[in-house]
């Protein structure tokens, strides 16, 4: 690939190449070849796929999923300049299907023309519904145009299947914070399209904060260092950037998380693993990192009291209430205070002893009376409010268990059909122990009567 830049990193509309400075860092910053391009090393090392297409001028087109500012938009500028093509961008945000067929018209011409092959960049592309979608298909099909699209959103939920089957699935990664730091540092020193003129330098701690806190977002720390540099400028004084101004500039960047999306589903399910996993530090810091993005506390609230009879159950009587109790306490006590009680029971969720029986024992009855249908109640158990009933046996020879010395009777309680089915099978974790022990003796009495014989 020849290393300069062409004319498709700046569209006709853009400022001449003097006036370059008014645009914001990130996008004066932009790679311009690949030797320029941070981080995605699974795809842009030695031998890789991207880098192999880009240096052999091969076009394809694909889908690129990853977080904010990993380089998606700057990976298919790199794709178009390799190939010779025409770059062509919209955003599914503010784009129709009437734009697409204006873009597809173009880039038909600039076929018949120029013999030319355009690259249609489209952000965002899991915006766009499936009619939109659909409108892609048959120019992608023909090779006319080589569709790139970007999302932050799992395509295998927000991209339609057809679409799918036509365009390779590449997966890039958040910058580490090592990379971030390079990039970074790399528009200090730059004098061209950098801050490398202006005198601007960054204390080491603040490049560390800085760092650390974009979430491996390049654009972001981009961002954030003009602006940081701004202030150190306002200052009146050397234009030092300290931690004051990193942290000023930063305000408060929420951890990636969209309530809607994947990442909230991925978290969930982390915060709940961890609990099953009796880990209190995995799951408290993964039910912090969703209250901090903003995530409603009655859901992980909800979410612990299923757990609490899902994943514990009788194997420790206390977690249920106390999970219920934490929920009366979000509503009672409200954020931010009601953090520390749900924090106090998502430790002691995790650290309670855990048991699925009970859980167990509902989808085994489930799937009985979904097998048996609705079987015939034991006369015995029957209600008996009026005199006809009790004259058709309801309630006939029912034995009150708390007449006998222990407390129990030994009767058959099941219909008829499942005498025998053994449902609940509790563990030998925790109260559970205590219950299965007393269950055996009940049992062993019963057995011991005989089959046939009680209710």
């Amino acid at each position: 690939m020849k290393d300069t830049t062409e004319s498709l990193f700046e569209p006709a509309d853009s400022p001449p190449a003097e006036q370059g400075d008014r645009r914001p860092l990130a996008e004066r910053m932009r790679p311009r070849t690949l030797s320029e391009f941070v981080g995605q090393e699974h795809l842009l090392g030695p031998g890789r796929v991207l880098r192999r297409a880009i240096e052999e001028g091969r076009l394809f087109s694909v889908m690129f999923w990853g977080p904010p500012g990993c380089g998606k938009t700057a990976l298919a500028l790199l794709l178009a300049q390799g190939t010779g093509s025409r770059f062509v961008a919209f955003s599914a945000v503010l784009s129709g299907v009437r734009e697409i067929r204006e873009v597809i018209q173009e880039a038909e011409l600039e076929w018949t023309r120029r013999r030319r092959r355009t690259v249609l960049f489209v952000d965002e592309i899991h915006r766009f519904n499936k009619a939109q979608q659909d409108a892609f298909l048959p120019h992608v099909e023909s090779g006319r145009i080589v569709l790139v699209g970007a999302t932050t959103e799992n395509p295998s939920f927000e991209i339609n299947k057809a679409l799918q089957s036509r365009m390779r699935l590449l997966v890039l990664h958040p910058l580490s914070i090592d990379e971030i730091r390079k990039i970074v540092e790399r528009a200090l020193e730059d004098p061209e399209r950098g801050l490398g003129g202006t005198g601007v330098r960054m204390l080491p701690e603040a490049m560390e904060v800085l760092c650390r806190s974009v979430q491996g977002d390049a654009r972001q720390a981009l961002n954030v260092l003009e602006l940081a540099a701004g202030l150190a400028q306002g200052k009146g004084k050397e234009a030092v950037i300290s931690r004051q101004e990193v942290e000023e500039a930063l305000q408060q960047k929420s951890p990636l998380y969209d309530k809607s999306g994947e990442e909230h589903y991925n978290l969930i399910s982390a915060f709940i693993k961890s609990l099953r996993g009796s880990d209190p530090d995995a799951a408290v810091y993964y039910m912090a990192r969703m209250l901090e993005a903003g995530e409603d506390p009655l859901f992980l609230a909800r979410r612990m009291v299923i757990f609490a009879s899902e994943d514990i159950g009788n194997a420790d009587p206390h977690a249920l209430p106390l999970a219920v109790a934490a929920k009366e306490a979000v509503h009672f006590v409200g954020m931010p205070e009601a953090a520390l009680n749900l924090a106090q029971a998502a430790t002691y969720l995790a650290s309670a002893p855990k048991s699925n029986a009970s859980y167990l024992a509902y989808l085994a009855a489930r799937e009985a009376v979904r097998t048996h249908g609705a079987l015939s109640v034991p006369l015995p158990l029957r209600n008996a409010p009026t005199e006809w009933m009790k004259e058709l046996g309801y309630g006939k020879d029912y034995r009150y268990p708390h007449d006998a010395p222990e407390g129990y009777v030994p009767e058959e309680y099941l219909p008829q059909e499942l005498l025998g089915q053994v449902f609940y099978r509790p563990s030998d974790r925790g109260c559970e122990r205590e219950i299965r022990q007393r269950l055996e003796k009940w049992r062993k009495i019963k057995q011991a009567r005989g089959p046939g014989k009680g209710t």
